[in-house]
């Protein structure tokens, strides 16, 4: 039998109009100005792959590759990404009155983010299609990533985030060798200097969602947790949600996941987090509403939740209300409690954004949202050792040189 293809990667489709295009050449966006969509062919991969061949693969993301859009091996650009693991929070789950919890631990990816599965794959991608030089809008994580796969792959790249961005992420973007600047906003006036600055003068944007394929990368966490399950759906997924790519992108992959035929029964809920000071996606999905509104005056420590409007607001929407999923905001005082809270019960350093889903999963459980024999998943997008000022500093008791006589102190039983 001949081989498969590396890649079954056909054609790209517009997320709103469905107009089709090639996927040989550089694309941003449809015409319409909307995301475009990789598209595969799906029977093909049906007919001819199996779980058990890709289980005998390497611990990658690349162990998918049929299912992703690089065409080649030597086109991968990689620092080792994917196959993070996820395993349970039985202390966690019962300080918040939930049942079973489990964490897709994403901090463990280059860059102690999961952002590193867009880079990976979108640079990938960019630069075998002929991309000289990128740019890109981010609040600091995303922009991080792509710094060091384009170190990795020695190609140009100009990150803009806002000013107040992490301070850690300003300086690895910078000493990773990415052209890097500041703008007196949000991530939404870092995206209009790419549009209107970069872009005519041929850096290839490569933020969220205006490009096709950083959202190919993000997909195959949704892989690895249905494969880490024994090909099984869990019953929910909780993600903190800035522009959403990860929900758009776990949606895609369970939908495809089905179409092969791989995995059966309902998709998982699929539950939207985002910060009291920026819910704009919260507020539409409330409202029933196919968008959301601009949030005026965002604000919120957890920088990366700090998305006025995504871009992609409508997929976002899309895939909660199809998976009868929900969204709910918290506030930045529970934020901050849950960083300490989960390091004492679990040992685990959440990121601000990342931690916003533990007070959530906690009053989605006291309102009957989360049942007590749901297995739930949290998307852990990032580390916390880029964020050591969030902790609070405990009272720590010095010790003598001395370690015997009176003023030795005694350990508490």
């Amino acid at each position: 039998m001949t081989p498969l293809p590396y890649s079954l990667l056909s054609h790209l489709e517009c997320a709103r109009c469905q107009q089709q295009y090639e996927a040989d050449r550089l694309h941003n966006t449809c015409a319409c100005g909307s995301p475009l969509v990789a598209r595969y062919d799906l029977a093909a991969i049906a007919q001819r792959l199996t779980p058990a061949a890709i289980a005998a693969r390497s611990p990658t993301l690349w162990r998918y590759h049929e299912l992703l859009p690089v065409q080649q091996p030597s086109q991968i650009v990689s620092l080792g990404e994917g196959f993070t693991p996820l395993y349970p929070l039985p202390r966690l789950a019962q300080s918040l009155g939930v049942g079973q919890l489990l964490i897709k631990d994403e901090s463990v990816n280059p860059g102690d983010t999961f952002k590193a599965r867009g880079a990976a794959v979108g640079l990938s991608r960019a630069m075998a299609l002929g991309a000289e030089k990128l740019a890109i809008a981010t609040n600091g994580n995303a922009g991080e990533a792509w710094a060091l796969y384009a170190a990795r792959a020695g190609i140009p790249l100009t990150v803009i985030m806002p000013q107040d961005a992490n301070p850690m992420s300003q300086r690895l973007c910078a000493l990773a060798g990415a052209e890097t600047y500041l703008v007196q906003g949000l991530i939404s006036d870092a995206g209009k200097w790419i549009q209107h600055h970069f872009q005519p003068r041929g850096w290839f944007d490569v933020s969220t969602l205006k490009e096709p394929y950083r959202l190919e990368g993000k997909k195959t966490m949704g892989y690895e947790i249905v494969e880490q399950l024994g090909w099984q759906f869990p019953e929910a997924i909780v993600f903190p949600t800035g522009g959403g790519i990860a929900i758009i992108a776990m949606y895609k992959a369970f939908l495809e996941l089905q179409a092969l035929g791989w995995v059966k029964g309902p998709l998982p809920r699929l539950i939207a987090v985002q910060a009291n000071g920026c819910a704009p996606l919260v507020q539409a999905f409330h409202a029933q509403a196919p968008t959301s509104e601009y949030c005026q005056n965002a604000q919120t420590f957890a920088t990366g939740l700090r998305v006025p409007k995504s871009f992609g607001d409508f997929m976002v929407l899309e895939a909660l209300y199809a998976t009868d999923g929900y969204a709910i905001a918290v506030s930045d005082a529970d934020i901050a409690a849950a960083i300490p809270h989960t390091l004492q019960k679990e040992g685990i350093f959440l990121g601000p954004e990342a931690a916003s889903v533990v007070p959530a999963i906690q009053t989605l459980g006291q309102k009957g949202i989360l049942q007590p024999d749901d297995r739930v998943v949290i998307l852990g997008s990032g580390s916390g050792l880029k964020y050591p000022d969030l902790l609070p500093v405990p009272a720590l008791k010095a010790l003598p040189r001395e370690v015997t006589g009176d003023r030795a102190p005694v350990p508490p039983d």
